[in-house]
């Protein structure tokens, strides 16, 4: 075996390094967290952003680490940020510190003109990566096969590649974010009408949970298609009978979320409230005090009297932050043993530097450009979203 202290350091994502874990709690990651940024790295971040001007304009999605939230024009979630660059046609390049499908996004819904850049190419979403396209249209083959195909709505999450937001809009349904799920899959069904069904993609959880907690519909009305089995595993009884077809595909952050992490809170804070993202499975969403998108979250947290305690079921980078903007409030991480979104901290300053500072030198590195075809029906698809109802924007 060998020796343990010769080992070279781990990993940001691996947990419970000589810890106790049954004693942690907090806004902490049990393992080892990487060092802070290089001062230098801070200060050639500046200087490239300084002399780009308003010709960049930098977003940065909550999840993001601090060193990069510095640096962003304007912070949000993935379809507000897309709109926000939008909002800016004068700046001819918009950096994304996100995940892929959040650029592409952007590059739908912004001009010609403009660029957008992903500090890493890496940085991708494995729920996104759940639902590949040849697999979404496998799966739409064989519902027509099974004769159903005329009364399926597909309603699919924003966390989604191009190419099947662009399957969505060729299909007659629409985009959801997390804030208006509810609103999308009400108009789906109603557009399907009596014996009619929903495909919702890629995240089986959000489309439960819209369905069962948000509009009271029976869980038995759900059905899971695993598009790894033929059929996705299911019979043509099992398919005619459902209203809810929900793609096999989770968040690898909310969906480890826990019940026994819920009920060791309940235990441990006296007093405590559970606020979670509809990400998590339904069995956690179903104990939690509150429930909503990261824009929710951040607004229930703010405006709750000091002394409030909170148990947070979301990315870690967002709950420590919480934490520093509320000193007066008590605010804990749920799980015990999650991190970081792994994909989404692949954006970190190093990359955010490499891409700024290419700018400066007149390099456009890793832009993201959709295929016209794609582009355009994935628009229909996220415009239908903005013809919805209410306040249907706001992720």
């Amino acid at each position: 075996m060998t020796d343990t202290a010769s080992r070279p350091k781990l990993p940001l994502l691996v947990l419970g390094q000589g810890t106790d874990l049954h004693t942690e709690r907090g806004v902490e990651c049990p393992g080892d967290l990487p060092p802070a940024s290089d001062p230098e790295l801070v200060e050639r971040a500046r200087a490239a952003k300084a002399a780009l001007g308003d010709r960049v304009f930098v977003l940065g999605h909550h999840y993001q680490r601090d060193e990069v939230i510095e640096f962003a024009d304007t912070t949000g979630d993935s379809f507000k940020l897309a709109k926000e660059a939008a909002a800016r046609p004068d700046a001819p390049w918009i950096v994304f510190c996100g995940v892929h499908f959040m650029a592409e996004s952007a590059d739908i819904l912004t001009s010609d003109d403009q660029t957008v850049i992903l500090p890493d190419l890496a940085a991708g979403c494995s729920m996104a990566d759940m639902a590949a396209i040849d697999q979404v249209e496998d799966c739409w083959d064989d519902l027509v096969e099974a004769g159903i195909a005329d009364r399926v709505v597909p309603v699919t999450y924003m966390n989604s590649s191009a190419a099947i937001k662009a399957f969505t809009g060729r299909h007659g349904g629409t985009i959801c974010t997390s804030s208006n799920a509810r609103t999308a899959l009400t108009w789906a069904l109603d557009k399907a009408g009596d014996g009619g069904k929903v495909l919702f993609l890629p995240d089986q959880h959000l489309g439960r949970n819209t369905y069962a907690r948000d509009l009271g519909r029976p869980l038995e009305d759900c059905v899971v298609w695993d598009p790894h089995k033929p059929m996705g595993g299911l019979t043509p009884a099992q398919l005619d009978a459902a209203t809810m077809i929900l793609w096999r595909g989770h968040c690898s952050v909310h969906g480890r979320f826990s019940v026994e992490a819920v009920e060791a809170a309940r235990r441990d804070i006296p007093g405590v409230k559970v606020i979670v993202h509809p990400e998590c499975r339904h069995e956690v969403v179903e104990l939690a005090d509150e429930v909503g998108s990261t824009e929710k979250i951040i607004k229930t947290i703010a405006a709750a009297p000091a002394g409030t305690k909170w148990v947070v079921g979301t990315e870690l980078n967002l709950v420590r932050r919480l934490g520093q903007q509320f000193p007066e409030q008590q605010i804990s991480f749920l799980e015990k043993n999650v991190c970081y979104c792994s994909t989404m901290n692949r954006i970190d300053l190093p990359h955010l530097v490499w891409a700024l500072e290419s700018l400066v030198e007149g390099r456009v590195v890793n832009p993201i450009r959709v295929d016209p075809d794609v582009a355009h029906h994935a628009r229909i698809a996220l415009d239908q979203m903005l013809a919805l109802p209410g306040e249907t924007h706001k992720d």
